[in-house]
């Protein structure tokens, strides 16, 4: 293997990247436990000046908020990634557990991930005097050499409708969250997106398929095929809805989230059905994954802290959110660049996930107050001499690893990937 791409070696780059991937709230607890250090050494000696008791001195000494702060924090960070792991969805710092408790927009691709992961082609409509199966055979031998969920789509209906192509087309052009150039002959070849087939390539209807193109139906995402500018054939691709999608986008206004956005490439006409049907705040037709990442980065200058859900390589970009959430069955590049990937085929995970990180949050304030609240207490009994140091000592240990124990074991509201 190249060097640094072994398992072992990528183990240890992530264990040396942990500093940076802790929770805001954690290294502030370790930077406070680091300062509070002074003060714990000038108040035994300010004690012992004032009092002359060694006893009592001694009894500021027996109580430090170290040993909680830097226990407690960091196993609760630990115990909310467990919990995760075992709901199959994978947290790579406590930070990004942090950021998405916090977040208040959340940005979904559609492709893939509103939708379900394997379309389908529903029917091919011809826009000339080609053949059906002849125009399926022509787009098949373009979309087989790219990964995309549509492509598999056609190549997959191609070969079940037993329709052999051969290499008849010259070196292939993908260009990214647009469609495929290529030339048969002397012939031109496009398919793709609206965008890249009548504004990129500047390609025509004939006049007599204009009404029949304008009635395309809507339920259906749609890859244009055209040959020498003029369009021979409108793929439907049925991309149907996961049957989760409405409920989670529900549930996730329900936890926080005052913008639920969708992007996608497809037309504005279909994007307009799909996002009535699920519910979204907005959307935003035939985008390219720079305005993805745009968006992204606009909502972050407007102060919010913003979550990305993608699946594919056109996502990878706007993964750069605050947090930026893969699906499993996505591009292997959007799963390496994401902070958190989701294993189960589920979007109910992220409702789950809202929840575990909002507990988190919450248990590490509540445990905050409880190590100064305590631990003040024990120094004031201390100094004023209402115990003595061993009794300090035990009640100062007993009670950091009666937190630790309780950072450990806790569950979240709701069962993952159900209500």
């Amino acid at each position: 293997a190249v060097g640094g791409s072994s398992r072992y070696e990528k183990i240890a780059a992530m264990i040396e990247d942990t500093e940076k991937l802790k929770s805001g709230l954690e290294s502030k607890a370790e930077h406070l436990a680091d300062r509070l250090v002074p003060y714990t050494l000038g108040g035994t000696a300010l004690t012992y000046l004032l009092t002359r008791n060694v006893t009592k001195a001694v009894s500021v000494l027996m109580v430090d908020f170290s040993c909680a702060l830097k226990l407690a924090m960091p196993l609760t960070v630990l115990t909310a990634i467990r919990e995760a792991n075992a709901a199959k969805i994978t947290v790579k710092g406590g930070k990004y557990l942090e950021a998405f408790s916090e977040a208040s927009t959340i940005v979904f691709d559609k492709t893939g991930t509103l939708t379900k992961a394997q379309p389908t082609l529903h029917s091919v409509i011809a826009f000339g005097e080609e053949k059906e199966d002849d125009l399926l055979c022509l787009a098949a031998c373009l979309e087989e050499h790219f990964p995309h969920s549509m492509a598999k789509a056609v190549v997959r209906a191609a070969a079940e409708r037993n329709l052999e192509h051969e290499e008849v087309h010259s070196k292939v052009e993908y260009i990214v969250a647009h469609g495929i150039a290529s030339y048969v002959g002397e012939k031109r070849v496009v398919i793709g997106s609206a965008h890249f087939v009548f504004e990129d390539e500047k390609c025509r209807i004939r006049p007599e398929y204009q009404q029949c193109f304008d009635e395309l139906p809507l339920q259906y995402s749609h890859l244009y095929l055209a040959i020498d500018n003029v369009l021979e054939a409108v793929l439907c691709i049925e991309d149907p809805v996961r049957e989760e999608a409405k409920q989670v986008i529900r549930e996730l206004k329900r936890e926080g989230f005052t913008k639920i956005v969708m992007m996608t490439g497809d037309s504005e006409r279909t994007a307009a059905a799909i996002a009535k049907q699920i519910g979204v705040d907005e959307y935003h037709a035939e985008v390219l994954p720079e305005d993805k990442a745009n968006f992204v980065q606009q909502e972050k200058e407007a102060g919010r802290r913003v979550v990305m859900v993608g699946d594919g390589i056109n996502d990878s970009p706007a993964l750069s959110a605050d947090v930026g959430i893969a699906i499993s069955d996505g591009s292997e590049l959007a799963r390496e660049i994401a902070d958190i990937t989701v294993g189960a085929d589920s979007l109910q995970e992220l409702v789950y996930l809202r929840r575990l990180s909002k507990e988190m949050m919450r248990r590490i304030h509540v445990n905050y107050r409880a190590i100064l609240g305590i631990n003040g207490s024990l120094i004031a009994a201390g100094v004023t001499g209402l115990i003595q140091p061993t009794t300090s000592a035990l009640l100062h240990n007993t009670t950091t690893l009666a937190l630790s124990l309780r950072s450990m074991s806790w569950k979240v509201p709701g069962e993952a990937g159900q209500e």
